[in-house]
């Protein structure tokens, strides 16, 4: 998401950075061993990165621990250990507009005393080993999806880029004129006016403290005139409802790292509550809800609340989910102050998710309309016209085709297994976590084993189902996932009855150069999280102008998807967000559909039973125990629809004209998911500038 905005905003002429940390390992590379998940470390700069350059004149002092001084000349942050933080640019060009932006990674570096003036001679050489703990922050990305955990080291790194990021704002707002690096400006009336910045979810919420830090404790502004200016420039995308994805720390870990942050959220905690209490006296409840400051054994800071708090503008990333954030996650907050809640729609860049990754259809697009589509994806609207083409439908069933067989070949090669180009590619990538549903998948793979089974000499759409994506090192259930998943694989594609009928396979390591692979082969694109659960998604959108059909859950952006397209030319099954409370509501119970459907009854106890882990039968009662007595996202509650849906999308895949023509429709109303749009909102509704499509002069040619 952040990488198609960079493209975007440099697309749109904005004036715009990305900040955040140089990770030196990133997300671990997963292999598969025996059918279980298991995770390498990903040295990526083992061979250098020839898209950065150092900019060590730029580095910056971060600091942390130490102790407050209140004195007469004002509050002093002392005695703290220091961190240097390197910056290392890459820059980001925009589409043939003669614009390039830069993104700033952060690098953490000792420094040059680094406590050795804590040891004697004798020291040296473990003082210069101790370097490294400071060079920690920047080491390794957490690999958590939708999940907090409130580790000290994660804390830091939240510390670190935001600290060196809004000294690197402030100076640059100083200088007077580019290139000169002489404070000018002195007064900070006119900082809301020329910067803005986006709190990329919570994970850079200290942005709000920090600003006030450096505005009351270092610039000497009145701390009333200092909250108006941090409001005004600070905005908060949201991206989750999950309950246990939103970051709570530990007012003790802050109070050892962070100690004037503390105070300054207890100060500006305090004149909120006070607000709150003004307005409704007497609502001790509403008091507790809309605390920074979660008041319970362990206390601890609500960074959710902290940043709407701080912010003039609060968003979702789908219009259900900004829905849901207005109406539950911060209802009270909403109540308080309707105009700061807004929507914007994720978006995709066209440049990277079609253009670069799907060539042959994106040649087909030009041949049709051109090739204005590629800055003003709505034109793409122009190719219903040709959804009764014959040539058109004929050419793009073509190019779906030939990337279909590169794909394979891909796979035979990388991974040596064998899979029928003509079959139907079924596809769910994203990474596995309950809410995403992996298993309503797999309980499907099994219903259609069971009846290819049950029918040998009856016909079947041939499928080739592909799932893939990394499980969290820590989440338990989401490696039991994968198990799951390679076991079905071993026995369906292994099975002589079976053929080439179905095959179950999981893609290993998936990331964004496999995506680029795997999504313009798509035929079927599975976008099945319960209802209210995935905020937005932006796989659904990409699948969607490769040519992919949905099928779907009415969740995240797929409503608005279902919207553009229109319903009929998705598959949408399942309960509505209205459905999935009223069944919370009289309760959920698993064994009711269990008992009702006879395929799924089937398909649970071949699971229990050890029919897909003959060598160690109880291998998946966990999953089977969460399935039937604990399951927050509702399998069975969908599977039902779920299973009459893959029926309708056989019928469909049989018919090949109406199939394209559909895919036609699909792609042509795909326009509004370009994140050029989502950017345009932003700018407009959030940031205050305009975007520009004119492109700059080249800088080799001469200013008429």
């Amino acid at each position: 998401l952040p990488a198609c905005f960079l493209d975007s905003m440099a697309t749109l002429g904005l004036a715009a950075y990305g900040y955040g940390i140089r990770y030196e390992f990133g997300i671990f590379n997963q292999k598969i061993v025996d059918g279980w998940q298991v995770e390498e470390a990903d040295d990526w700069l083992h061979y250098g990165n020839p898209w950065e350059k150092a900019r060590p004149e730029y580095m910056l002092p971060v600091h942390f621990y130490g102790r407050v001084d209140h004195t007469p000349e004002g509050v002093k942050w002392v005695d703290t250990q220091v961190v240097l933080a390197m910056p290392y640019d890459t820059p980001v060009p925009g589409y043939r507009n003669n614009t390039v932006n830069t993104m700033r990674l952060w690098s953490a570096k000792a420094s040059h005393d680094f406590d050795l003036q804590e040891f004697n001679v004798g020291d040296y050489i473990e003082a210069v080993l101790d370097r490294n703990l400071a060079e920690n922050i920047s080491r390794v990305l957490y690999p958590n999806d939708n999940f907090f955990e409130g580790k000290e080291l994660r804390l830091k790194q939240e510390y670190f880029v935001v600290a060196a990021t809004l000294q690197d704002i402030i100076r640059r707002f100083k200088s007077s004129k580019f290139g000169c690096r002489d404070p000018v400006r002195t007064s900070f009336e006119t900082f809301p006016e020329k910067v803005a910045i986006q709190l990329n979810d919570t994970h850079p919420a200290l942005a709000i403290p920090e600003l006030m830090r450096i505005l009351v404790d270092l610039e000497n502004v009145d701390w009333d005139k200092a909250w108006e200016i941090t409001k005004q420039t600070c905005a908060y995308t949201n991206h989750t409802v999950l309950p246990e994805a939103l970051e709570r720390w530990p007012v003790s870990m802050f109070e050892k790292l962070l100690p004037r942050h503390l105070e300054i959220i207890y100060a500006l905690n305090q004149k909120h509550l006070d607000h709150v209490a003004a307005l409704y006296p007497g609502d001790s409840d509403r008091l507790r809800r809309m605390s920074v400051i979660e008041e319970e054994a362990c206390k601890r800071i609500n960074m959710a609340n902290l940043c709407v708090v701080g912010s003039h503008a609060v968003n979702g990333v789908a219009r259900i989910h900004s829905d849901i954030v207005k109406s539950s996650v911060f209802k009270d907050f909403h109540e308080l102050e309707p105009e700061k809640f807004q929507n914007k729609t994720n978006g995709i860049t066209p440049r990277r998710w079609l253009l670069l990754c799907n060539p042959g259809l994106a040649d087909l697009i030009v041949e049709q309309i051109g090739e204005d589509f590629i800055t003003d994806l709505s034109q793409l609207r122009k190719l219903l016209d040709f959804v009764d083409d014959e040539t058109f439908i004929r050419d793009v069933a073509k190019v779906k085709q030939e990337n279909k067989l590169k794909f394979s070949t891909y796979l035979e090669k990388k991974y040596k297994v064998k899979i029928n180009p003509s079959s139907m590619f079924d596809i769910q990538v994203k990474r596995i976590h309950e809410y995403k549903r992996q298993l309503l998948n797999c309980l499907h793979a099994i219903t259609r084993y069971n009846r290819i089974r049950s029918n040998p000499s009856q016909s079947f759409v041939p499928r080739t189902i592909m799932i893939g994506g990394k499980a969290a090192p820590g989440y338990y259930m989401a490696k039991m996932i994968i198990k799951l998943v390679t076991s079905i694989g071993e026995v369906v594609n292994n099975d002589p009855s079976v053929g080439d009928k179905l095959k179950v396979i999981f893609l290993e390591n998936y990331r964004v150069s496999l995506a680029e692979k795997v999504i313009p082969a798509a035929d079927l694109s599975q976008q099945i999280s319960t209802a209210g659960t995935e905020a937005s998604g932006t796989g659904n959108m990409k699948f969607m102008l490769n040519g992919a059909l949905t099928i779907g859950t009415m969740d995240g952006a797929n409503v608005e998807m279902a919207e553009e397209a229109g319903e009929e030319n998705l598959f949408i099954f399942g309960m509505r967000v209205e459905e999935v409370e009223a069944l919370t509501r009289c309760g959920y119970n698993a064994q009711e559909y269990y008992e009702r459907l006879p395929e799924l009854r089937q398909a649970i106890d071949q699971i229990s039973s050890g029919v897909f882990s003959p060598g160690d039968p109880g291998c998946f009662k966990d999953i089977i125990n969460m399935l039937m007595n604990n399951d927050r996202f509702k399998v069975f509650a969908d599977y039902e629809a779920y299973i009459k849906c893959q029926d309708q999308v056989d019928e469909l895949f049989l018919d090949p004209r109406e199939w394209t023509r559909k895919v036609i429709r699909n792609i042509a109303c795909s326009g509004k998911f370009s994140s050029d749009r989502t950017i345009t909102e932003y700018a407009r509704e959030i940031w205050g500038v305009e975007p520009s499509m004119e492109p700059l002069p080249q800088p080799d040619l001469p200013e008429v």
